[in-house]
């Protein structure tokens, strides 16, 4: 199979400093699509043998320059081999057109992600586990419950981003005619797109943040806007997904199978969160008869909002710890 190349940025541009517990470097692999993928491989310094092995992507719209390498890195300095790695048509992965998102490719991202790990020499292909953040919280769980070799799997402050597309922010959106409406505005702009063969970008982030903003979009603003978290090639912190970019959540639910999920599966969110909500369903949904309850957990963390999970906030909100037991425990 012919890869793409692909043009990586050797220097170090993450949002979060270096640490000198860990070797990086940069790899690629590809998808069942044949979208080659980039990502940042963080090893353990002086690991020996093959390790418990970790694949991270999220938020939505971001890069692993953002949050997903914190984690990556994070899990490394804890004895993982880990990888943060960019989604289709994101980042400085491949894929044509840029800036789409996809149910079905995505998911397929994290079970490509594991197929790396598998043939990867420093990883134990038994004892593979994921973490998504963010609206890739939702498709790592989507994962899954597809994927029988991730033994464990986190998702971390979760959008369903299916529910959303669909049922608007706190199912708000929720009626056949809201929806239809939603359809004619996508199927326009679809019409209009193929008219200039140029795809219109949605924008990222509001900038500048009106006064009356909800105090999530000041959330996401002070990540993505600010020199916390700002990245050039993040589509939050920039223009955005095309417009139509994801229009496919709209018409294909994720999650249909969770409550068959066999192998761990710890939640985390943020008791102040905007998006809660996700996770408890998400959850509630999960544990519906599921054959295997005893390893399920869903973990709220008091006075943190959203965004505080994607590098800690200002109060150290990830709890690193438990991560680091959750893992070692069903990566053992």
């Amino acid at each position: 199979m012919a890869h793409e190349e692909l043009a990586l940025v050797e220097e170090w541009d993450k949002t979060f400093p270096k640490s000198d517990k860990v070797e990086h470097r940069k790899v690629t692999f590809h998808n069942r699509y044949g979208i080659t993928l980039a990502a940042d491989l963080y090893v353990p310094a002086h690991a020996e043998g093959k390790l418990p092995a970790l694949a991270v992507s999220g938020p939505f719209g971001a890069v692993k320059e953002q949050s997903s390498g914190l984690y990556a890195q994070a899990m490394a300095e804890r004895d993982f081999v880990a990888i943060a790695f960019d989604p289709s048509f994101t980042g400085e992965s491949g894929g044509q057109p840029r800036y789409m998102a996809s149910p079905d490719i995505n998911t397929e991202d994290f079970q490509a992600a594991v197929d790396y790990l598998s043939t990867c020499e420093l990883a134990d292909p038994e004892r593979i586990g994921i973490i998504g953040v963010c609206g890739w919280g939702g498709l790592a769980l989507n994962a899954a419950a597809i994927d029988t070799r991730i033994k464990a799997t986190v998702v971390s402050t979760m959008y369903d981003m299916a529910r959303v597309s669909a049922n608007g922010y706190f199912d708000s959106e929720n009626s056949e005619q809201q929806r239809y409406e939603k359809r004619k505005a996508l199927n326009a702009q679809r019409t209009a797109d193929y008219k200039t063969g140029m795809y219109q970008r949605g924008g990222g982030v509001v900038d500048p943040l009106p006064e009356d903003a909800p105090s999530f979009v000041q959330d996401y603003y002070d990540y993505y806007k600010t020199a916390r978290g700002y990245h050039a090639r993040s589509l939050n912190s920039n223009d955005g997904w095309n417009v139509t970019g994801c229009m496919s959540f709209l018409n294909q639910p994720i999650l249909q199978y969770s409550h068959e999920i066999r192998n761990a599966v710890l939640i985390v969110h943020g008791e102040q969160a905007h998006s809660r909500y996700f996770a408890e369903t998400a959850y509630a949904n999960m544990m519906d008869g599921n054959p295997c309850p005893d390893n399920k957990e869903l973990m709220i963390i008091p006075g943190a909002v959203h965004t505080d999970l994607y590098d800690g906030g200002d109060e150290g909100y990830i709890p690193w710890e438990k991560l680091e037991g959750f893992f070692k425990t069903y990566l053992a």
